[in-house]
């Protein structure tokens, strides 16, 4: 079902119980460059134009079983995934996991996709994720917090199994308002984001802004991800992903056609010869 993106939308759950986590809004905003003669294209904004990026972070937990020490009992990873599992890459630069004081060197940073990382422990703790988006995205950095979870909370009496994970996941929705035309070009036609408002009058940017590397985007997705088979479906973003693509389709045609009008429009009109000449 589609939803009025005005922010951030999030939702969290796991495998044991689904419970969910109320609705918070952000809006990361574009800011200026220093470089202005350098960067006008990175500064020239699109009009009430917004681009959504559906994501999920969370973290995945197992026990070590036998192999379990006072200290080590579970392995767990942290992670900022696609909500469809696509690479994100193209909208986001990196990203910083602040682990628990108590581990070596607990602030992480993650330059490129998957944005991952596993570690073992013994101890539940908050994760402080920290996005930071490229430079023609917006220079704001987008906070999270995320519990570690490593034991399941609907039965902690039950044994633990080395086979089954606990998995914690929160979905979310950015949406960059009024993004700029070298962002919206490298994106428009992106499967991991979705560009749910453009005004009727909105003609595509030239195609030779595009900038289009499959064999780049596959590197960083999660679809063959390990610890996909555990990754909980949220089909509402996979939805709004296919309604928005179906959109795009239909107002690139639109544009073309519209081009195409005013190319006609141009041209000098020749009168049709009368049938006896």
């Amino acid at each position: 079902m589609p939803h009025n993106l005005a922010g951030r939308k999030q939702s969290g759950g796991d495998q044991s119980d689904g419970s969910g986590s109320a609705p918070k809004t952000h809006r990361p905003k574009s800011g200026k460059t220093s470089e202005e003669n350098d960067k006008k294209s990175l500064n020239k904004k699109l009009k009430d134009v917004e681009i959504s990026v559906p994501i999920v972070y969370g973290t995945i937990a197992f026990w070590l079983g036998k192999k379990a020490t006072e200290y080590h009992s579970h392995k767990w990873t942290v992670y900022v995934r696609s909500a469809t599992n696509e690479d994100l890459g193209a909208v986001i630069k990196r990203v910083v996991f602040q682990l628990h004081a108590s581990f070596n060197n607990p602030t992480r940073i993650v330059d490129s996709p998957p944005f991952e990382l596993s570690e073992s422990g013994w101890g539940e703790f908050e994760i402080a994720i920290s996005i930071f988006f490229h430079a023609d995205v917006s220079d704001k950095q987008l906070d999270l917090l995320h519990h570690l979870r490593l034991y399941p909370e609907d039965d902690s009496s039950a044994p633990q199994s080395t086979k089954k994970p606990v998995v914690i996941e929160s979905y979310d929705e950015i949406v960059f308002c009024e993004p700029s035309e070298v962002f919206f070009s490298r994106v428009q036609n992106h499967p991991a984001v979705s560009v749910p408002r453009l005004p009727a009058s909105f003609n595509f940017p030239p195609s030779g802004l595009l900038i289009e590397n499959v064999h780049e985007r596959k590197r960083g997705d999660t679809k063959d991800h390990p610890f996909s088979q555990w990754f909980l479906n949220f089909s509402e973003a996979d939805e709004l992903l296919k309604l928005a693509a179906a959109r795009q389709q239909v107002q690139a045609h639109i544009g073309k056609l519209r081009r195409q009008l005013t190319l006609m429009d141009g041209q000098p009109q020749h009168s049709k010869p009368s049938p006896g000449q």
